[in-house]
């Protein structure tokens, strides 16, 4: 039984492998654990999922003057839906979360990460398609 965090409220949920896609909700908050939607996180949001999270993490290093980033907005969006609920698929401002963009050496956006246990399993700089986003994190995990 995984621990999934609620994008809401950050409540740590236990949800069975078996009921992952029935649309569970948060013991805490009774809001729906996955929105087919990007998390938009702070540094404390992140360091949370990061270290609480049994699902693996797609992390969106972007910043709002990024050309790139914006044209791969509503694709990194198309690919929460494709993903969840096997991967969340969150974003963080570079700008304003600069702590945590320095933590992981981003030196050029958008960056993504994918993350498993805590851990950085991938990286990869440039902006991409759904398709290309749901194919490069396949592979990976």
């Amino acid at each position: 039984m995984p621990n999934i965090l609620c994008p809401h409220c950050y409540g740590v949920n236990r949800v069975p492998d078996q009921r992952i896609g029935e649309g569970p909700k948060c013991g805490k908050c009774h809001k729906p654990l996955f929105s087919a939607k990007p998390i938009a996180l702070d540094d404390a949001g992140f360091e949370r999922f990061i270290s609480r999270s049994d699902l693996p993490l797609l992390v969106d290093f972007w910043a709002p003057w990024c050309g790139p980033c914006k044209m791969m907005a509503p694709a990194f969006e198309q690919a929460a839906a494709r993903l969840e609920p096997r991967v969340q698929l969150i974003k963080i401002n570079a700008e304003e979360q600069q702590s945590v963009a320095a933590r992981f050496a981003i030196r050029s956006i958008p960056t993504l990460i994918l993350f498993r246990g805590g851990s950085e399993i991938a990286r990869v700089s440039g902006a991409m398609d759904a398709s290309g986003l749901v194919s490069w994190t396949t592979k990976q995990l």
